[in-house]
């Protein structure tokens, strides 16, 4: 969306109002000052606007690997707030920084049914209801901090400082306003449900849409055991469903990740048609079968295959379920994620694994480039994971086999987690290998985007744990101030001015520009919010 400056806006204007103000005296520069607050008319243009980001973040990342984007998993929409608006500080611009919207934390904690596992038990229109309210926290950002921009100005005007500086600091601002990858779970029904949805996801300003392949019906987090996928051709359907659901809105540029729990899925619900000459028998041929022989004949009321020119029996369980073979999931991952490419018409791959190992995704990643170079993977970094453990583990087996320790002098399993080994070798490689995981990872396994999906539940919890044990404990107000207002104020977090970050300044602005001076403001030289200017 081409975005006005502040020159333009106003000439318009004094076009209408040539004497700087409407009848009623409102002034222009008021409306100025309006018209650039509201970054976005309507979600549906954020959305078209965000999937035009993420394409051309996509097309750096396959020019230079280095060029990765990142999120965190965000519950409320003040969540997503803070992060990107941290990120500004430190960084100056919103680049390369996404949302991610879990569907396990709105079962888990957006949920009018209760706190519940990730298993699509929770309303589908919850998942829209934490978008637009996403973006309803994000473009408040931009109104709180252009209406700081336009004080600014204001200011200069006032004591004659540089105004030209104040226009260009308005004309230069860089929204809050970053894309949403959004989970779908497996799609909240048929083709047809997954369809409706999505058009009301992406309505709401959904640029990214995330869908795996297991069964709408049985699923699972992708952490648990008992996931049940659906036949490739199935799933692709799914998949242009949401295609036409981005096409029918206008939102030509949008995103579909298709993700695989093949990995950790031995089960599915259906054994797919095929004639022979499409892919159903790629799909097929990873069932655990038995041989149909005069000895173990077929029964009233099996099913029945021929494979290898042999009739077999898939083995199927007593909730009728069948069964893959043993040791199969990284082959059916590698053919799940082409299918999806090239023939589900998707954009991106998200493989869930069951642990971190750099060199197992860039195995299976580098089977996929050899079918579809381009691959790219959004990749979770799980909570799931215990990486320490894990990282530790790696660590320590890549010593021994390198001859660098013997087994006896590191011990195996659990005992690796004692927080003896921090500020030894083997921590501090483990620390190491933590830092640079993102990019290693970008780098050797076609990672676009990296991704935690539950650090805002984890922290939420820690952090009032922590303030829970020390302020109902003996450290009392000490525990606040020191564990989060002292921080608060020496890190710059804005939010330590409460009352600006939810917007008390800016009603004061629009009271003004309406009322002038019988406006009733909050932000007098009694507000306890004068405290905190000018702190470092």
């Amino acid at each position: 969306m081409t975005k006005q400056t502040y020159s333009e806006i106003r000439t318009q204007l004094l076009k209408r109002y040539p004497d700087g103000q409407t009848r009623s005296g409102v002034q222009i520069d008021d409306m100025v000052q309006l018209r650039l607050q509201n970054t976005y008319n309507t979600h549906l243009d954020i959305a078209r606007d965000m999937a035009g980001v993420m394409r051309a973040d996509m097309a750096a990342y396959d020019k230079d690997h280095r060029q990765s984007t990142q999120s965190l998993g965000c519950w409320s929409g003040f969540h997503a707030q803070q992060m990107i608006k941290s990120v500004k500080r430190m960084n100056g611009t919103t680049k390369g920084a996404y949302v991610y919207l879990s569907g396990w934390m709105v079962a888990g904690l957006r949920n009018s049914f209760g706190h519940l596992p990730d298993q699509s038990m929770h309303e589908k229109t919850s998942v829209v209801d934490l978008i637009q309210e996403i973006y309803t926290s994000l473009r408040q950002a931009d109104e709180v901090a252009l209406n700081d921009l336009f004080a600014a100005l204001k200011t200069a005007r006032d004591t004659g400082g540089d105004i030209d500086a104040a226009i260009a600091a308005i004309d230069n601002f860089e929204t809050h306003v970053v894309p949403i990858i959004a989970d779908i779970d497996a799609g909240f029904g048929n083709e047809h449900a997954t369809y409706l949805l999505s058009k009301q996801m992406i309505l709401a300003g959904a640029c990214c849409i995330q869908i795996e392949n297991q069964v709408s019906d049985a699923k699972q987090c992708g952490h648990q055991d008992g996931k049940v996928t659906v036949p490739r051709e199935e799933f692709n359907v799914k998949l242009k469903a949401v295609r036409l659901a981005f096409e029918e809105l206008g939102v030509d540029d949008g995103v579909i990740v298709a993700r695989t729990d093949s990995l950790g899925a031995g089960l599915t619900q259906k054994v797919p048609v095929t004639n022979g000459a499409d892919g159903a028998a790629e799909y097929i041929k990873w069932l655990e079968t038995e041989e149909i022989t005069a000895a173990n004949p077929l029964i009233e009321g099996e099913v029945a295959l021929m494979q290898d020119g042999k009739i077999v029996r898939p083995v199927r369980l007593p909730n009728g379920l069948y069964k893959f073979k043993d040791g199969t999931g990284e082959d059916r991952v590698v053919e799940d994620c082409i299918s999806s490419l090239t023939e589900g018409g998707a954009d991106m791959l998200w493989i869930e694994t069951a642990t971190p190992n750099v060199s197992r995704i860039a195995g299976m990643v580098n089977r996929i480039k050899q079918v579809v170079p381009n691959a790219k993977l959004t990749y979770n970094n799980s909570p799931s994971f215990n990486w320490t453990l894990n990282l530790r583990q790696q660590v320590r087996e890549e010593w021994i086999a390198a001859g660098t320790i013997q087994p006896s002098e590191l011990p195996g399993g659990i005992e690796l987690m004692s927080s003896k080994y921090d500020n030894q070798p083997l921590g501090l490689e483990t620390d190491k290998r933590l830092a640079a995981f993102q990019t290693d990872i970008s780098r050797e396994a076609g990672v676009f985007h990296n991704l935690i999906t539950l650090p805002t539940f984890h922290m939420t919890a820690k952090f009032m744990d922590d303030l829970a044990k020390g302020y109902f404990g003996e450290r009392k107000m000490e525990a606040y101030v020191n564990t989060i207002q002292r921080e608060e104020i020496r890190g710059g977090v804005s939010a330590v001015k409460h009352q600006h970050e939810v917007g008390s300044d800016l009603g004061d602005t629009f009271k003004e520009m309406v009322a002038g001076e019988r406006a009733l403001k909050a932000g007098g030289h009694a507000n306890t919010m004068n405290q905190f200017d000018q702190v470092a």
